[in-house]
């Protein structure tokens, strides 16, 4: 019973059947009919014209994005625990080519203006000093907290008056829009976010990310760098069909929805072992190694987080009796 990552989850049917489909002659790379289609049907999605370019990876996504943002002699103002500090392998700065992370504090992994003033103002404004050019923010956080509108208007205010760039990681937004119960544009755009990093791998997509630009000329210079990196894929009609597929008829909602429903039942059952909020698909416990042993003992694989802490996270397609039998073995250690 699987509960390490909802990277391992299964390809929705819907998302295969569009694969299927796109199995035909068309042009290469990225001037078939479903490539082309992304940018307009991520335009009605977000309620704002955009440049939509699919990826293979997240961490292409998000380092693509930075690349187009921040010079390589300027600084990116991220959380200290962020998916590009601690998770990339050194991506953003290879991207970027040498662009310098600086590393801002927050509980469960969230910024919020406070935070980004204490590092950004501690930095003199000289020619000795790597200046802030960019701001990336993850949503939902590594530790599965999620920014609601507000949060996010706050943060790009404050971008705007710095005169900063805007980023947001959306490995899991699916599961943050669910939560918040906004429309996408609400909490990016209309909030001030420049570029999205819109995750659908661990929603029931197979091997496809989309970057979204809501500054459209941000995506001329990205679709170079994208041929540059080699992640210009020659069929890319198979990556632009799985990102259609899942924006049809909401798919990607009613997943995300799903995931945080499971994650929710084993909240309930966690007690005041949780280390942080459930509100998404992530759940942090208090367990000593011994409980979790036990847990594993009993079929349940999941991820030793730090010491004292595990890590849970369910999927769109997490059985609802693994579900009900972790809750249940949780709730009796």
């Amino acid at each position: 019973m699987r509960f390490f990552s909802d990277n391992a989850a299964a390809v929705h049917p819907r998302v295969l059947a569009a694969m299927a489909d796109a199995n035909a002659l068309d042009t290469a790379y990225d001037g078939d009919a479903l490539s082309k289609a992304l940018d307009g049907r991520l335009s009605d999605l977000f309620e704002t014209e955009v440049r939509a370019l699919w990826v293979s990876t997240g961490t292409a996504a998000n380092c693509l994005a930075l690349a187009a943002m921040c010079p390589p002699y300027g600084g990116i103002l991220c959380h200290r625990d962020a998916h590009i500090q601690n998770d990339e392998g050194g991506a953003p700065e290879f991207y970027t080519h040498g662009a310098k992370l600086l590393l801002c504090d927050g509980e469960g992994a969230k910024l919020t203006p406070d935070t980004i003033r204490a590092t950004a103002d501690a930095i003199a404004d000289d020619v000795h000093r790597v200046q802030p050019h960019c701001l990336s923010i993850t949503n939902a956080t590594e530790y599965g907290l999620v920014y609601r509108p507000d949060e996010v208007a706050a943060i790009g205010e404050l971008a705007r008056s710095r005169g900063w760039r805007f980023h947001m990681d959306g490995a899991r937004f699916a599961n943050a829009v669910a939560t918040a119960g906004c429309s996408p544009a609400d909490v990016t755009w209309r909030a001030g976010v420049e570029a999205l990093s819109f995750g659908f791998v661990k929603n029931g997509g197979m091997s496809a990310e989309c970057l979204v630009f809501f500054d459209r000329a941000l995506a001329d210079a990205t679709l170079r760098r994208r041929k540059r990196a080699g992640l210009l894929l020659s069929k890319g009609r198979y990556l632009a069909a799985q990102i259609l597929a899942m924006v049809e008829g909401d798919l990607w909602l009613d997943n995300a929805r799903a995931a945080n429903a499971r994650a929710a039942t084993l909240a309930s059952a966690a007690g005041d072992r949780l280390v942080h909020p459930v509100e998404a698909n992530e759940v942090f416990l208090r367990a000593t190694p011994q409980e979790a042993a036990a847990l594993r003992a009993r079929g349940f694989d999941f991820y030793d987080w730090a010491a004292g802490e595990v890590r849970m996270v369910t999927a769109w397609d997490t059985p609802e009796h693994d579900v009900a039998r972790l809750a249940d073995a949780i709730d009796t250690l």
